[in-house]
């Protein structure tokens, strides 16, 4: 668990930050919405929660795809 933290840091950072400002943004448009603090706080933190979830493998997924049309040219280019 520490490798992959350790791994994966600067992602882990930018979803942590991300997820607060979501949270934050949140809840004051269903405070405004509802207006009720409770019920505010319960459903800005629900939907960003799995939201944080799905960047952190979002934004996996295009580092996986940068480094993998990096290395594309350089193998099409072997081949001729």
């Amino acid at each position: 668990m520490v490798k992959f933290a350790r791994d994966n840091l600067p992602t882990l950072k930018k979803t942590a930050t991300y997820y607060l400002l979501h949270v934050t943004v949140a809840a004051l448009v269903a405070y405004a919405v509802t207006g009720n603090f409770l019920l505010s706080l319960t459903l800005s933190l629900l939907e960003p929660t799995v939201q944080a979830f799905a960047f952190f493998f979002h934004e996996k997924a295009w580092q996986r795809w940068g480094r993998q049309a990096k290395a594309s040219p350089a193998l099409a280019g072997a081949s001729t």
